[in-house]
């Protein structure tokens, strides 16, 4: 085996409208620490993409009666019969050791276009349910996975007793009942704070201290409980 098929792989995927915006420079950063690193750095860039986040009826064979989405994600596992574009994502996100979840904070959780990919790719029969369990028995067990992200809001705000409460309090639905869910072990977060608010200076030095903070969890990154503070 080469060096090369050896090398761990990073999956980051990435929802942000604005190529030129600071979230996507931050992302560009993270990958390029991962690949600093020896990891070989997979991109899936879901605006880019043109990716379509609503699961739906269409993508699956027809049925009689109700539509129960899991029940149909799993029996297209089984029957071979995936959206095609599901099918390219799954497998992508089965290859990777490190999964990384790259975007902007809006109303305190995920914008919808990414939401939309773990309602799709997250397939049961495929990462968890069917022949896998949930949490530690799900497919993804022994992997990782961390999200890197912005704010609107200081750090300050994001503090217990904070304008807005604790970060942990927002981030608790995604790491234990999306990330935990399926088996990943949660790595603590990569946040940059308010950086609509930052002068290029700061900006600049905000984006060195991603590329540090995530080369350190590319060579020893330990797991978090999600509700554990952050």
């Amino acid at each position: 085996m080469s060096t090369f098929d050896a090398a761990p792989i990073a999956l980051i995927v990435h929802a942000h409208p604005e190529p030129h915006s600071f979230s996507t420079a931050q992302m560009n950063t993270a990958a390029q620490a991962l690949r600093d690193a020896g990891y070989r750095v997979d991109v899936l860039d879901l605006y880019s993409d043109a990716w379509a986040p609503v699961l739906a009826r269409e993508e699956f064979a027809p049925v009689e009666g109700h539509f129960k989405p899991q029940a149909e994600q799993q029996r297209a596992v089984e029957d071979g019969t995936l959206d095609a574009a599901v099918k390219a994502h799954l497998d992508r996100l089965l290859a990777a050791d490190l999964l990384v979840l790259s975007f902007p904070m809006w109303w305190f959780s995920l914008p919808s276009i990414l939401k939309g990919w773990v309602d799709r790719v997250f397939v049961m029969g495929g990462v968890f349910g069917g022949d896998h369990g949930l949490f530690d028995d799900a497919a993804l067990a022994g992997k990782r996975a961390m999200l890197l992200f912005t704010t609107g809001g200081s750090s300050e705000s994001f503090r217990p007793g904070g304008a807005f409460g604790s970060l942990d309090d927002f981030l608790f639905h995604i790491h234990r009942g999306m990330l935990e869910f399926v088996g990943f072990q949660v790595l603590d977060p990569v946040v940059t704070y308010g950086p609509a608010r930052m002068t290029p200076q700061e900006r600049t030095a905000a984006l060195n201290a991603v590329g540090e903070s995530v080369a350190l969890v590319a060579r020893a990154g330990t797991p978090i409980r999600a509700n554990t503070p952050v």
